[in-house]
């Protein structure tokens, strides 16, 4: 098991990674914000050119898990966690999670759709606290580049807690 920084070789294997993982959000997120790719290529271009720094873990020389980390100026956003699905609940995320955020000495905000229960609880375990609807939409607009029917469906944690 390593964790390491992806590189422009490993594009192709984030870009599987992610849309086997998101599949679990086909039916649970509002239907008209699911589309095939969940992540296009180019989607993956863009965010890599908007400064996020994919990590990935590997194993047996295979990725295997994903998730990015994008300096946003006062706070730093984790960005894309994903780990192939026959290989979820083994603490991969888990690792990634702590490897990311280990030395941070900068707030820390995720942003996950507000029907994803089980990620919800994920970051929770890993010691973010939800900030809120009201404050979840003021940070999705700061901070993140999506759309504003995705800002009202997504929930924003922190950690260390917005004061």
């Amino acid at each position: 098991m390593t964790i390491r920084p992806c590189r422009a070789a490993d594009h192709e294997a984030i870009f599987a990674i992610v849309n086997a993982a998101a599949e679990v959000y086909r039916g649970v997120i509002p239907a008209d914000r699911w589309h095939e790719p969940y992540m296009p290529m180019s989607e993956l271009e863009e965010e890599l050119a908007a400064g996020v720094e994919f990590w990935g873990y590997e194993d047996d020389g295979e990725l295997v898990g994903v998730m990015g980390i994008q300096d946003v100026g006062e706070v730093d956003l984790i960005r894309h966690a994903y780990v192939l699905p026959g290989l979820q609940g083994r603490g991969i995320g888990s690792a990634l999670l702590e490897h990311l955020t280990g030395d941070a000495t900068r707030p820390l905000l995720v942003g996950t759709w507000a029907a994803a229960g089980w990620a919800i609880r994920f970051y929770e375990r890993h010691g973010f606290e939800p900030v809120g609807r009201k404050r979840s939409a003021e940070l999705l607009r700061a901070h993140w580049d999506i759309p504003e029917r995705q800002i009202e469906t997504s929930v924003v944690l922190a950690k260390p807690p917005l004061g």
